[in-house]
């Protein structure tokens, strides 16, 4: 009689993701109940399987009725048993009963297009590991840090529990299951994300609240420089996440609006252009004419308070007369451009790089560092300038440490299965210059007068339970919905303020101008933050 196999996949022999605490992020162990589909042919205890997980035998010989291969008691949700109910069923020694510890993919995975997707693409995979010969079931990994870290993570071999069968589907005596795992322990590696699973989930619960369709949140640790939560909409479609909500917006360039003032502030000062006696006259627009904001005659610290789009019109002229790319150079010092990713040597790997970033730019061509009406939209945030939240939320936290800036961090370790660390992602300085210590003192006291002074732009957030210093913008966008024109709402800061510890940006993009409202977002997650902190 012929001899054929049935066999039940127990874990994929991918790595997975862990989040800070080494928890994992991208599966769920559970202790399931495994069925072979000979059983229903045959006489067995199924009275004493069905007393230790208090069913009844007829619901477990109904789920073998229609079972063509092994199944698990309960399906996708998986009917969940306890070590004891593992063991004494394991004691039983029934032929295709099982009892084992089985890996299923997470539905929702916090910080799911940071984290990205698999996918089956046997061309592809041969392409990137013309060594491994395997099968066509091999899952790789298409975007985020599934992709980054793919060769760390690519499955060596499946677990599975394999049983001997004869040409109608009955056991074959003497020939008992095998449970084949891979040879090696140690494998497969797993990767230890920065992630902190409550302030994810938190904040994702506030990007759903306000209903951000497109846009979302991320919140850095300052001291470590590390992501503790990535919230980008619109959110992955799971049965097919190609279809849409795969883009991380958060690692994407937008444009920024009035939040890229605090870098014409930084070079102003840092030049010596500027300085608290000097006044501006922000009865004016950027062109000179009346403005509909009659903000008076006002200095750069009330300016940035209520962010006047002359007064940074003015510094941006002045700076493009003394250097044409003084404006790049002070995005780099403040750690909003240029090599913003973890970034160094791993085993063979040279600049090797945790993120994939958009690189953002201010002027497009050196032609328009030439004409003065552009320079003076530039200073504004507008026209060409494009930045991505995450550079954002960097330059945040760079101001916040007093200029110290440092590369941002997804991961900390490539982890082998016993918890082990194989590599450790050190804590790295971003290089070149800075900007000066007294200047960041002074972008520190600015940024908190957007909250707390009379006249500032975002007074509703000095209720947070955390005092909060940031910047508002709202970016023009160019497009239109229903005739109304569509902008990126901005709020990026700090806090607490006395003693920063988390850098936070929120974006709303493509909303009309009376809705989609950014402060109610960033307070309601700082003050999620304050919460899992303090309760």
């Amino acid at each position: 009689m012929a001899q054929r196999t049935q066999q039940l996949v127990i874990d994929e022999g991918r790595g997975q993701f862990l989040d800070r605490n080494g928890e994992p992020l991208t599966f769920i162990e559970k202790n399931v109940l495994v069925l072979f589909p000979f059983l229903k042919r045959m006489e067995w205890p199924v009275e004493k399987v069905a007393r230790i997980i208090h069913v009844t035998p007829e619901i477990i010989e109904t789920k073998l009725e229609h079972a063509k291969g092994p199944i698990v008691f309960g399906g996708k949700e998986a009917y969940q048993l306890s070590e004891e109910q593992m063991n004494q069923i394991n004691a039983l020694k029934i032929q295709g009963v099982f009892a084992v510890t089985r890996k299923f993919k997470s539905a929702n995975v916090p910080a799911s297009q940071l984290i990205g997707i698999t996918g089956e693409n046997a061309e592809e995979f041969h392409e990137r590991y013309p060594d491994k010969v395997k099968g066509v079931h091999q899952k790789i990994g298409v975007t985020g840090m599934q992709e980054i870290f793919d060769e760390w993570l690519v499955s060596e071999e499946q677990s599975k529990l394999i049983y001997h069968v004869d040409a109608i589907g009955g056991p074959l005596f003497g020939a008992d299951v095998k449970y084949l795992a891979p040879a090696n322990p140690f494998y497969p590696l797993n990767i230890k994300t920065t992630i902190d699973t409550d302030m994810q989930q938190a904040l994702e619960t506030v990007a759903d609240q306000y209903k951000i369709e497109k846009g979302g949140l991320l919140l850095l640790d300052i001291e470590n420089s590390q992501i503790l939560a990535n919230v980008s909409r619109p959110a992955i479609n799971t049965s097919d996440p190609f279809s849409g909500g795969a883009a991380n917006y958060m690692l994407k360039s937008l444009a920024p609006g009035s939040v890229f003032k605090t870098v014409v502030a930084a070079a102003a000062m840092d030049e010596g252009i500027v300085d608290e006696s000097r006044m501006f006259n922000c009865n004016e627009d950027i062109y000179g004419d009346p403005d509909d904001k009659q903000h008076g005659t006002i200095n750069i610290k009330t300016s940035i308070a209520v962010s006047c789009n002359r007064t940074f019109a003015d510094l941006a002229k002045e700076l493009l007369e003394k250097d044409d790319h003084s404006l790049e150079e002070y995005a780099e010092k403040l750690g909003l451009l240029g090599e913003i990713s973890w970034k160094g040597n791993v085993f063979h790997y040279e600049d090797f790089s945790q993120l994939q970033v958009s690189e953002g730019r201010i002027f497009v061509s050196d032609e328009e560092r030439k004409d003065i009406n552009y320079i003076a939209q530039t200073g504004i945030g507008q026209k060409e300038v494009r930045v991505t939240p995450l550079g954002i939320a960097n330059m945040m936290a760079t101001i916040a440490r007093g200029g110290e800036k440092y590369m941002v961090s997804a991961a900390t370790s490539i982890d082998y299965q016993n918890g082990t660390s194989m590599f450790s992602f050190p804590k790295k300085k971003m290089e070149g210059e800075r900007i000066s210590p007294f200047t960041a003192m002074k972008l520190q006291q600015y940024l908190r007068g957007v909250v707390n002074s009379p006249e500032g732009t975002a007074p509703h957030l000095d209720t947070a339970l955390y005092t909060i210093a940031g910047k508002t913008g709202t970016a023009q966008t160019g497009k239109e919905r229903e005739g109304k024109e569509l902008y990126n709402k901005w709020f990026a800061g700090y806090f607490p303020f006395e003693e920063p510890k988390y850098a936070l940006v929120a974006v709303n993009m493509d909303v009309q101008e009376y809705e989609g409202g950014i402060y109610p977002i960033f307070k309601d997650s700082v003050d999620a933050v304050y919460k899992l902190e303090n309760e």
